[in-house]
């Protein structure tokens, strides 16, 4: 626990520096850009198909048999909007995460270097395996996603799934990406391994820190009209968010690496001395006459 706060504080110090502050600059305009485009130009269609399923799925179409059931049949309008809004705002972060995993974490993590010089790069980790590691566990966090979608709909839910599976998705490319360079890959196994726990609840902690922006969006129903402003504010706090967790897993990280460098060091069995061959006195004798 001790070093959950200390990794903490030192995230929260280092995320105040100028230079942690431009990192979230272009995550932010890459995914906003890319989202943004993609639902200024398959608005329509997308919220055709979106009625449509709401409407024939035996998974949603209770949503309006309870307006009407409380007479608010006024808010059936809003329903697909809402829909499409809470399955765009996880993909959206899921990208923004990813570009943050290849382009900031390791510049974060190179910020961090100064702060434990000792500890020596074993390159365990490569540009593409963090590509994969973080396509493969957004791919289970996608389907998670969509297997627990209804509950984004109904306080308090929406504002507990997201931290877990955001949560879970952090732990898993944060850790693979502040490790990459210092950790060889049996080491990267056992520190995550070891430290499954505290890295867990690291990620829970910026989940539960992710649900603001996703506040911004379910407090209200007129939101909708205001979605492309409301999506680009959520990306940047996310960004912001999610650089603080580089920074919160990079301290915790190295410094567990440092720990467990340590810990083999003192356990190594003690170099071979050089190799003694015992001489009979006669050997000795014939070697010093010669």
């Amino acid at each position: 626990m001790n070093d959950l706060v200390r990794s903490f504080v030192r995230a929260l110090i280092s995320q105040l520096h100028p230079r942690m502050l431009a990192l979230t600059v272009i995550p932010f305009v890459l995914a906003t850009v890319f989202w943004g485009g993609l639902l200024y130009f398959t608005w329509d269609p997308v919220m055709t198909a979106a009625r449509g399923f709401l409407e024939s799925s035996i998974f949603t179409s209770w949503i309006y048999g309870a307006l009407d059931w409380f007479g608010l049949s006024s808010l059936r309008a809003v329903v697909a909007p809402l829909f499409v809004v809470a399955l765009t705002i996880p993909l959206a972060v899921a990208s923004l995460l990813l570009f943050i995993g290849l382009w900031s974490v390791p510049a974060a993590v190179r910020f961090l270097e100064r702060s434990y010089p000792e500890l020596a790069k074993s390159k365990g980790g490569s540009v593409l395996g963090s590509v994969w590691h973080s396509l493969s566990s957004t791919g289970v966090f996608l389907l998670l996603v969509l297997i627990s979608l209804p509950l984004w709909l109904v306080p308090p839910f929406f504002a507990l799934v997201p931290p877990l599976l955001w949560g879970w998705l952090t732990y898993r490319v944060m850790t693979y990406d502040a490790l990459a360079d210092h950790a060889s890959a049996d080491e990267r196994k056992a520190i995550m391994r070891r430290h499954r726990m505290p890295l867990l609840i690291i990620g829970v902690v910026v989940g539960l820190l992710g649900s603001a922006p996703t506040l911004l969006w379910v407090s209200s129903a007129a939101i909708i009209f205001l979605f492309p402003f409301v999506l680009a504010g959520a990306l940047w706090l996310y960004a912001l968010i999610f650089i603080f967790s580089a920074l919160w897993f990079g301290h915790y990280c190295l410094h567990a690496l440092g720990q467990l460098r340590a810990e083999r060091q003192s356990v190594a069995p003690p170099p071979a001395g050089p190799d003694v061959i015992e001489l009979a006195p006669s050997d000795v004798r014939r070697i010093e006459s010669s």
